[in-house]
């Protein structure tokens, strides 16, 4: 065994790990309580099938074998139908029949109805899980911890789809097996007893198997996201151009192959073991098995069975062991399924730190003064350095501000706060006065527009990609064509085969892809879509060209009039537009004002522009 094989969970916690069926069977029934109940009635039904088909074989050759023994009986079928005496052989006949094509049809029915309660489920599932990670906060998106239970979440929503069909099958087996159990204690008790003793061994193997195999899984979560990004960023087209031009595609396929093996290893002793003591196990109740069976051959010898009761007792001896066989197997590999099933409820329940009070303030409409960082700082999670210390400035209502500093100045730290996506670890930040943890989340947010420099490149169509800055809005096409024209996007636009219908990307097949520039026109539209009383453009220019750039600048200023404006750039030729700019060093606000004011003084606005001025020269 490998030094660092999982032992797995233990019994108890296995057993205890059923508690997740009730919670996932009321999943089910949320997800369609009339197909859920279609299928527990398919399957009962289905259930009390082979006892009953089996039983009225075991007549039908009690009967035959009657019959043949009579002296006298006919030499011709006709005699037979002649005589009456194959009547009741013959309703025989036609009953059976008639239950074979019953659980044919109940067969195909519940396939039916198991394919669509599936589908309804792994859409309950997922509509639940995107909108729990909805109302999650950021820095759980920005946590490895985290992303590792939500990778194993989602693998739950297809994952665990196999559980409802387990969960069925169970409660249809065990009906089978309690009509069949039924009638084995009518002949001798002994017989269900001998298959239970030869069964149980099983099925703490097959659970104490399971259960080693979710733990290994469990523990090398981290490292299946890695092989799987490893794998994706291997063959994607945005990867493409580097791998090849960097010759990466030997090194991403040596680290994958390293994850890959070391995953082949642990699975391969699992089953290894799992091969001979599992192998061991089947044997002894192989064993069981035809002893018991040399017993009802032996009861028939002598004449206390019929031929009639021998196939009966003999077949559902064979049935019942491999449905017993089946159950323990399935309700331990249930259990395991059941451990699975923590990852998900785990991430159910998360909540999210930052939420709107109980009695939130609405939002100022317009905003009246603006927005005050009073004695700010803020730690991102799981860093000891401040990211900004002691944030004292003011964002003015109406104004245009410009941030400057180096990277790592706390730029978009800045931002970040002003949306809510954190919130400070001292100080507070004010709008209109009032601290913005008094407001609502959702109307906070909405009255703020911002536009990252790492934003999203949608795959959808092109007026999709503005419509997203105010997505209850998509289908406002004036608004989107005059958000459009405020960003220069139009110009992007025109040369599209299909417009603003046109699908941009290279994700999907009809898919057109965009230019950096392009789709930062794009972005920036969806900025102007928003139409937000507070507007911030995070580095928008940075795939500009110089001439682009000028003019989304002109058209921004123009745009801005009257309306709160924050704009991050490290570019100075742009920040000299806004009405103040605020020099940030170290997460500390180092100077401000205008572009004049700032040169006119010895200062770090006056040094960098000094260095960016002499690159041009």
């Amino acid at each position: 065994m490998p030094p660092d094989a999982p032992s797995g969970p233990s019994f108890s916690a296995r057993w205890a790990a059923l508690k997740n069926i009730p919670p996932f069977l009321a999943m089910v029934w949320r997800a369609s309580p009339l197909l859920t109940l279609a299928m527990i009635a398919l399957r009962l039904l289905r259930a009390v099938m082979p006892v009953a088909m089996l039983w009225v074989g075991k007549l039908i050759i009690d009967q035959v074998v009657a019959l043949s023994a009579l002296e006298g009986r006919p030499d011709t079928l006709a005699g037979w139908w002649d005589s009456g005496m194959a009547h009741p052989l013959i309703v025989l006949v036609a009953l059976e029949l008639a239950l074979a094509v019953t659980q044919d049809i109940l067969g195909r029915l519940v396939s039916y109805v198991d394919a669509l309660l599936q589908e309804k489920l792994v859409i309950d599932i997922s509509i639940r899980l995107m909108d729990h990670a909805a109302g999650l906060d950021l820095a759980s998106f920005e946590d490895a911890a985290f992303q590792d239970r939500l990778d194993r979440a989602r693998r739950q929503t297809m994952g665990r789809i196999p559980l409802l069909n387990q969960i069925m099958q169970q409660l249809q087996d065990s009906v089978t097996v309690l009509s069949f159990a039924l009638g084995l204690l009518l002949y001798n008790p002994w017989l269900v007893v001998l298959l239970a003793l030869a069964l149980i061994p099983s099925l703490f193997g097959e659970m104490h198997f399971n259960a080693q195999t979710y733990a290994l899984n469990h523990r090398r979560a981290p490292d299946r996201r890695e092989r799987d990004y490893l794998r994706m960023i291997a063959a994607t087209a945005e990867t493409a151009k580097e791998v090849k031009i960097f010759g990466l595609s030997p090194w991403l396929r040596d680290r994958y192959l390293t994850l890959a093996r070391r995953f082949y290893v642990e699975n391969r002793a699992i089953q290894r073991r799992q091969l001979s003591v599992m192998a061991v196990l089947t044997a002894l109740g192989t064993l069981v098995y035809y002893g018991a069976f040399l017993w009802i051959v032996a009861r028939t010898l002598t004449g206390t069975l019929s031929i009639g009761d021998l196939t009966f007792l003999s077949g559902s001896f064979l049935r019942l062991r491999g449905l017993l066989e089946g159950l323990l197997s399935s309700f331990s590999s249930m259990a395991g399924q059941a451990m699975y099933l923590d990852d998900l409820f785990e991430f159910f329940t998360a909540v999210p730190a930052i939420a709107s009070p109980a009695d939130p303030r609405p939002v100022p409409q317009p905003i009246r003064h603006g927005f005050v960082f009073e004695n700010v700082g803020f730690r991102y999670p799981g860093r000891d350095d401040w990211a900004i210390r002691n944030m004292t400035l003011e964002l003015r209502a109406g104004e245009t501000v410009a941030l400057v500093g180096e990277n790592g100045a706390g730029k978009t730290t800045i931002v970040k706060l002003l949306a809510r996506l954190y919130d400070p670890d001292e100080g507070r930040i004010l709008l209109d006065g009032h601290d913005l943890r008094d407001y609502d989340l959702d109307q906070l947010r909405g009255t703020v527009g911002v536009i990252f420099q790492d934003f999203v490149r949608y795959a959808v169509t092109a007026a999709e990609n503005i419509a997203i800055g105010r997505i209850e809005a998509r289908d406002d096409r004036p608004r989107i064509v005059a958000s459009a024209e405020r960003a220069l996007a139009d110009q992007v636009i025109a040369k599209l085969p299909q417009g603003y219908d046109q699908m941009v990307g290279k994700r999907f097949a009809r898919g057109l892809d965009l230019s950096g520039g392009e789709w930062q026109k794009l972005a920036i539209a969806r900025a102007y879509m928003r139409d937000a009383q507070l507007l911030v453009l995070d580095e928008p220019t940075a795939a500009l060209d110089a001439r682009a750039e000028f003019e989304v600048f002109q058209r921004f200023r123009d745009l801005t009039a009257g309306r709160t404006a924050l704009l991050i750039s490290h570019r100075f030729s742009s920040v000299r537009m806004a009405d103040r700019i605020i020099v940030l060093e170290g997460g500390h606000v180092q100077d401000q004002g205008s572009h004049e004011e700032l040169l006119s003084r010895p200062g770090r606005y006056a040094e960098l522009f000094e260095l960016q001025a002499a690159g041009y020269r």
